[in-house]
């Protein structure tokens, strides 16, 4: 995939998302990560969405399929973003139990 495919496809993720929060699309080791209310809620890697397979989100994600993000990764919900109802309901219950990411210490 191109950098402007990748890129145009971020941009249509966080157009999906917008309104449930601060969003910020972060580029890490060729995939990408979406924090939303700083945040990392969700993954998107060659033109797939994925959210971690948490219990709490278990039932509205029934049925979606499941894939290692990249190899060698646990497998991930993978999320239909173009159901915005479906995924906004999966990012808010994501946004209210993912911790914030734990400040690194500078040395």
């Amino acid at each position: 995939m191109t950098w402007l495919a990748a890129k145009k496809y971020i941009e249509f993720i966080c157009a999906r998302l917008s309104g449930i929060g601060v969003i910020r699309p972060k580029k890490m080791f060729g995939d990408w990560l979406i924090y939303i209310d700083e945040k990392p809620i969700v993954m998107a890697c060659d033109n797939t969405c994925y959210v971690k397979m948490l219990p709490e989100i278990a039932g509205m994600m029934a049925g979606a399929l499941t894939a290692p993000p990249y190899p060698g990764a646990k497998p991930h919900y993978i999320l239909d973003i173009e159901h915005r109802d479906i995924a906004l309901n999966v990012v808010k219950m994501l946004l209210s139990i993912t911790p914030y990411p734990k400040k690194r210490s500078k040395k």
